[in-house]
């Protein structure tokens, strides 16, 4: 019996392997039949792309035309095979729902929006899927992060920065001249730029996890603190049970305004959460870097475009020097003075000494902000730049509650601001000795506010003119109506933008906002007048107080004017060797029919844009100057061991090296204008184009630029 039995048992259990052994020929035998049959489709879809691109030559990059139809089509596969299957519980018969992930759809354009195709494509994804990009698109990866290993450094067009991804230069934005300029341009020529950018991309960072923690605190309940998004919706507004007219088009206005506001938060809340996954994925690295790159002007800016120092408050609060250093007695100085800068409020415009006072006599505030950021008095909220100040709120306490404060170990970058830079630039240019007290080229006090200057000759503008009869002066009952309105706020935009040639409905739009915000005007007629003259009375004042920076801003415009007319675009070469080719041409529409639909295509013609070449020349010129003036300072900082970074005109070092870094910022502007720049550019102009007549160099005054080494508040 007991053999039976096991013959018996053996027999069944050959009996089952035999069967898996039939399951598995089967299994795989249906692989291989669907792999076949996959393969058939995918021969039988990909033959219109092959046909596409089976003239094109290997040797030579895709055309504008075949990167549009593959493209095209490849969309079109994916929206052919992409199906979605929502769950058993959503649907309505129990029956499964399988429906296309992704649909095309032709849509119109709005009779008033029209301008050349009233119709156009748009890819529409299921609310299905929007809802899981939603919860996942967090956690999506971001290409160009920054890297864990210094990058590699420039020595060409495309080859520097990044190890794998592709990594230019410059960023052209298809701008074929200012790419080919940058080409050709002798390497030799270029190596003062690469070796700028290498500094500016070898300065390696790290989290700041305490500001971290707390942002993270403020975003997981809701947001709406430091300037952070609030992250619920607006209700919207109910309908009103009501055939009236008039109410049914007051609640339609509120609920497209809701709706904007509403998209709006989205697109914030997107944005935070950007920076947070990527804060959230370096935080525990030991350090990072961020290789940079150009824009056409000559200005750097961090290749990675979420978390960088060129960011809002959020950034920058959360990122620190990987690098510490003891403070020493200058850097707790310049922590307080930095503190100060940060919490602004007019603090920022005091003296140094000024600044200091104003540190110490809050420290009750700034040990509580760090000891309790959320609990207790939250007194780092109110700076202007909330998590910075925190930032420091923190290493400060460390600092002063330590038996040594300076020999506190301090990661956080204290930066160093120009003071209008743009117009320091125009003062430099023009050798204009009022223009150079006014932006702090000169020695004084307390810094100079230029924006607290001109809204002071604005007030006696207008105060003179409200002296006269109303009833044959219309500027009269305008200068009366918003004399009391008049201040530093109101002109700073239009003062900041006149550098970069803002003009006069550009300044009234300013104006007019900021008269609107505080709504002391309600009729909207009365606004507009009193916007027009407030911003011809501020455009005045500009013109008189830097008559030297108008009549070079005029020159370089009468010059671009010349060679524009002559259908050439403005080319010049930076200070540092690199050649700037302005982009601005007339642009075509190149039509392209697909598999889709007829794409219309932008493509650049060969006529240039004279008004925008003559507009755009004089503040692009002023970019690449104070580009030049920022990778000359980087360079110099890293040979003299210091820790750099730069935003434009904002210069950034450990608090301990701020006294070094000022030194040799000072002398590289006193060098970068101790160069004829103006006769030069005029006389590549002249030796590019013998044949035209260009206008006189502008008067210059008689400025000593040896006065800026000596001026405290130049940058400050």
């Amino acid at each position: 019996m007991r053999f039976l039995e096991k013959t018996r048992k053996k027999s069944n259990k050959e009996k089952e392997n035999e069967e898996e052994i039939f399951d598995s020929d089967i299994a795989k035998e249906q692989q291989r039949l669907r792999k076949k049959v996959t393969d058939l489709m995918k021969k039988q879809k990909l033959r219109q792309v092959r046909k596409i691109v089976k003239n094109q030559d290997d040797s030579r990059p895709w055309g504008q035309d075949a990167h549009a139809k593959v493209g095209s089509r490849l969309i079109e596969l994916f929206i052919e095979t992409a199906h979605i299957q929502p769950p058993a519980s959503q649907s309505s018969d129990g029956l499964p729902d399988i429906r296309p992930a992704f649909r095309h759809e032709m849509r119109t354009v709005p009779k008033e929006q029209q301008k050349h195709s009233r119709r156009y494509g748009v890819i529409k994804c299921d609310p299905l899927v929007r809802q899981g990009l939603d919860r996942t698109a967090k956690h999506m990866v971001i290409p160009y992060m920054p890297m864990l290993i210094p990058p590699i450094c420039w020595t060409g067009y495309d080859k520097g920065a990044h190890l794998f991804l592709p990594s230019y230069v410059m960023r052209t934005h298809g701008a074929r001249q200012q790419r080919e300029a940058v080409k050709r341009a002798p390497r030799e020529q270029m190596q003062s730029v690469f070796e700028a950018l290498n500094t500016l991309g070898s300065t390696k960072w790290r989290v700041n996890k305490r500001v971290l923690s707390i942002i993270d605190r403020i975003w997981s309940s809701g947001g709406r603190l430091a300037d952070l998004v609030d992250r619920t919706d607006v209700p919207l507004p109910e309908k009103p049970d009501t055939e009236d007219e008039t109410v049914l088009k007051k609640w339609r206005w509120h609920t497209r305004s809701v709706k904007k506001g509403n998209s709006e938060r989205h697109s914030q809340r997107c944005d935070v959460e950007l920076k947070l996954a990527v804060a959230r994925k370096m935080k525990d690295e030991e350090g990072f870097y961020y290789p940079h790159n150009l824009d056409f002007r000559g200005r750097a800016y961090p290749m990675h475009p979420y978390l960088n120092h060129l960011g809002s408050d959020l950034c920058r609060g959360v990122l620190e020097f990987a690098e510490g250093r003891p403070l020493g007695e200058s850097g707790l100085r310049w922590l307080k003075i930095h503190l100060a800068n940060l919490y602004a409020g007019g603090v920022d415009k005091l003296s140094y000494a000024g600044r200091i006072a104003f540190a110490e006599n809050h420290l009750e505030e700034i040990f509580d902000s760090a000891d309790r950021p959320l609990e207790g008095k939250r007194w780092w909220l109110g700076a202007e730049d909330p998590f910075q100040c925190l930032a420091v709120c923190m290493n400060l306490t460390e600092a002063l509650r330590s038996p040594s404060p300076e020999a506190t170990i301090s990661h956080i970058p204290v930066h160093q601001d120009g003071s209008c830079n743009g117009l320091q630039h125009y003062a430099a240019l023009g050798r204009d000795k009022l223009g150079a007290i006014a932006v702090n080229l000169v020695a004084g006090e307390k810094p100079a506010d230029v924006y607290s200057g001109i809204a002071t000759r604005v007030v006696e503008i207008m105060r003179r003119d409200s002296q006269k009869d109303p009833s044959t002066d219309p500027d009269a009952a305008r200068a009366r109506l918003i004399l009391d309105q008049v201040d530093r706020k109101l002109v700073k935009q239009t003062v900041m933008t006149s550098v970069y040639g803002v003009t006069y409905v550009g300044a009234r739009e300013q104006i007019k906002r900021r008269l609107k915000e505080r709504g002391v005007i309600a009729d909207d007629a009365e606004l507009f007048g009193a916007s027009c003259y407030a911003a011809k009375v501020t455009l005045t004042a500009l013109g008189e107080m830097f008559q030297a920076a108008r009549s070079i801003m005029n020159w370089l415009g009468d010059c671009a004017k010349v060679i524009a007319c002559e259908n050439e675009p403005v080319k010049w070469t930076t200070p540092l060797g690199l050649p700037v080719v302005q982009p601005y041409r007339k642009l075509g529409r190149h039509l392209i029919k697909t598999s889709l639909q007829v794409l219309t295509l932008q493509r650049e013609t060969d006529k240039v844009m004279v008004k925008r070449q003559r507009t755009a020349f004089p503040p692009n010129f002023v970019h690449s100057l104070d580009g030049s003036h920022m990778m000359m300072t980087a360079v110099a900082c890293k040979r003299q061991g210091l820790n750099f970074a730069g935003v434009h005109d904002s210069y950034w070092t450990h608090a301990c090296d701020v006294d070094t870094m000022n030194k040799i910022l000072r002398e590289k502007f006193v060098e970068l204008y101790d160069t004829p720049i103006l006769e030069n550019l005029l006389e590549s102009f002249e030796k590019s184009f013998p044949k035209l007549k260009f206008p006189p160099l502008p008067e210059r005054g008689d400025f000593d630029m040896k006065d800026v080494l000596e001026s405290p508040y130049f940058f400050n």
